[in-house]
């Protein structure tokens, strides 16, 4: 009796190129979708380094809005005690100057792309002096209010003149009102000796208490 050899049958192997496509494409979609955090700076005038010898900047009196910040958080503006709520407003009268006051910044006629002839005071600065003592919740409370009234300024001006929000405005009409109130912020540590040469510095980023 003859027995028949049974035939192992091939298992065929799976093709495994459209896994690779498939995992290449996820990896694409997760690299293109994902959002990655970047550290933003804060743009400033700051002191000069002691070793540097920079050209003084002269500002006039006028032009510059003290605020200072002590190491038990009591803030003043100008020099007159505050309180944070009022301190916004403040910085806004300052920077606006529409009485023309002659405590607050110089006013000049200056034609502007869109705007026209407006009347300006792009030479005033808002100087911050803050303790290395000062909390962490009242400075950045503090540099709030300051970028807020900034902000408010512009977007006042862009629903005026342009009918919409100044984050929907266009690159030329946002380019005019910043040009009207520029954001001139100098920053340096509060000592007892006198403010520091103050010259222009790229934006930096504001890790630790000063």
């Amino acid at each position: 009796m003859k027995f028949r050899r049974r035939r192992r049958r091939r298992v065929p192997g799976l093709n495994t190129t459209a896994t690779a496509d498939i995992s290449f494409m996820l990896l694409v979609f997760f690299l293109v979708t994902t959002s990655i955090d970047t550290d933003k700076g804060l743009p400033r005038l700051l002191p000069a380094p002691p070793e540097e010898q920079v050209q003084t900047l002269d500002i006039e009196k006028r032009n510059v809005l003290n605020i200072v910040l002590d190491a038990a958080d009591r803030l003043t503006c100008g020099g007159e005690p505050v309180e944070l709520q009022e301190l916004q407003e403040r910085v806004e009268t300052f920077i606006k100057n529409a009485d023309d006051r002659p405590d607050m910044p110089e006013r000049h006629e200056k034609d502007i792309p869109l705007l026209g002839k407006c009347m300006v005071t792009d030479q005033h600065v808002i100087s911050i002096q803050a303790d290395c003592q000062t909390s962490y919740d009242a400075y950045f409370a503090m540099q709030d209010a300051v970028v807020a009234a900034y902000n408010h300024l512009r977007n006042e001006l862009a629903q005026q003149r342009f009918h919409r929000d100044f984050r929907q405005c266009t690159a030329e009409q946002r380019e005019a009102i910043m040009t009207l109130y520029p954001q001139r912020i100098s920053e340096a540590e509060l000592t007892d000796a006198q403010p520091s040469t103050l010259h222009p510095s790229p934006s930096t980023k504001k890790g630790g208490r000063p």
